[in-house]
């Protein structure tokens, strides 16, 4: 009966010794999913900076040259202007 129980307990224990380095794994695993997450999450937050900065500038562009084209158009209106009515006729 004795040795019965020895086994049984050597087996249990052997059992929970084999569980241990697999939950230990697991627990690594997701610390380096975690990680990976993180740090793509940091990318994509740096990309959207660098976009938002690209957006900002093209936009004070985009004012630079709206100027530029309201600036120009009181002349464009004025050489579009029709010519001045001919002379009447002499009589």
């Amino acid at each position: 009966m004795r040795i019965t129980a020895l086994i049984a307990a050597s087996a249990a224990a052997l059992a929970l010794a084999a569980c241990q380095p697999a939950a230990t794994d697991k627990a690594e695993d997701a610390a380096a999913d975690a990680t990976a997450a993180a740090d793509t999450a940091a990318d994509a937050a740096a990309t959207a900076d660098a976009a938002a900065t690209d957006a900002a500038a093209a936009a004070g562009e985009a004012a630079g040259e709206a100027a530029k084209a309201d600036a120009a158009a009181p002349a464009a209106d004025a050489a579009a202007a029709p010519a001045a009515a001919p002379a009447a006729p002499a009589a």
